[in-house]
């Protein structure tokens, strides 16, 4: 069994509390309360509430303010900013995984790790891309770890959705889409034929493009769809909204509709249909089998840790490849936070 649940290494052990650097004592991404904590995105199941101390990448800040508390104690880098902390050469690099997500990169004394959160290779148009650093030791996510997952382009997604969202509209049917409210609404909008109609978003959705346009970041205009928003409106246009709110009184404004969902989950069959939609596309923020292991490799590491995702089957193909590899216990979700994501988040 490769399952570790503490283990001292050079520059990580995997504790209760999360991944923990001894000689910067801060911790990576924590699930519980600590007094220092590197994040590196604003997702809920990497952002925690009660920490002292945060250090994030500077998009990310109006954003996890947004859902931390605007009075938290947060300092913020660049990309490939070092700071120093007692011996200990800390920078983050980009994760392509949404806008201001960060791989962390620790070095000390000639040994390198890179904490890679979550991630994706493909460019989104949103996002600063993914990048590889070199390092001695990974840890890696393994969200979308087995070989059945393989993306299309973005484009093509992007062009099916159009395609749905203009029939609707020829059958006078408002378009609903799934989408969680960070990084994947943001990434739809942003690439979206907006000539085709109107684009209104849910409440929680607004509240994070906000957030994001107060860091600097430009962003298409949306509407925020209200009480008000004439039938006309609605059944012209795309409106984007996180999970749940598909089966709250929230929708019933909005009929007659179509709804879908974009999440990589749509690549297995009957995942629509277990979540009572209409229409599934294959679109995520996570890396598929082929980019998973193009990064690992670009990496060079030696050692390799999976965090989260199909961690033993992963673990074990890295084994199979002549790489040191092991699962490591943790509180990540990976996509699975986007399906149970609440209306208020």
């Amino acid at each position: 069994m490769y399952i570790i649940y503490m283990m001292q290494t050079n520059l990580i052990e995997f504790t209760k509390e999360g991944l923990y650097c001894p000689q910067a004592n801060l911790y990576i991404d924590p699930w519980k309360p600590v007094d220092k904590a590197i994040i590196t995105h604003a997702h809920s199941d990497h952002a925690r509430v009660g920490m002292r101390h945060y250090l994030a990448h500077t998009l990310s800040e109006h954003v996890l303010r947004h859902r931390l508390g605007q009075d938290i104690s947060l300092e913020t880098l660049d990309y490939h900013q070092t700071i120093h902390i007692n011996g200990v050469a800390i920078s983050l690099h980009p994760a392509g995984h949404i806008i201001g997500s960060a791989q962390v990169r620790l070095a000390y004394k000639g040994e390198v790790w890179v904490v890679s959160g979550d991630y994706k290779l493909e460019d989104d148009h949103i996002s600063t891309p993914f990048e590889a650093v070199p390092c001695h030791t990974f840890i890696t996510e393994s969200t979308f770890g087995l070989p059945i997952y393989h993306w299309k382009p973005q484009d093509m997604i992007i062009n099916e959705i159009n395609a749905w969202w203009r029939k609707n509209q020829e059958e006078a049917k408002c378009s609903v889409l799934s989408a969680y409210s960070l990084g994947k609404a943001q990434r739809i909008i942003g690439n979206i034929d907006a000539q085709t109609g109107p684009i209104l978003v849910h409440g929680a959705i607004a509240n994070i493009h906000d957030a994001l346009q107060a860091n600097g970041i430009r962003l298409p205009k949306v509407e925020r769809i209200t009480q008000q928003t004439s039938k006309d409106t609605i059944r012209q246009s795309l409106v984007v909204a996180p999970s749940s709110a598909l089966n709250s009184p929230w929708i019933r404004k909005l009929r007659p509709l179509s709804t879908g969902i974009a999440s990589g989950w749509m690549n297995i069959r009957g995942a629509r249909r277990r979540r009572a939609a209409d229409r599934g596309f294959v679109l995520s923020d996570h890396a598929d089998w082929p980019g998973l292991n193009q990064a690992i490799s670009a990496t060079g590491a030696e050692r390799v840790y999976v965090t989260h995702g199909y961690t033993a089957s992963f673990s074990r193909w890295l084994r199979e490849q002549g790489k040191e590899s092991y699962e490591v216990e943790t509180l990540y979700e990976g996509e699975l936070s986007e399906i149970n994501e609440s209306p208020s988040e």
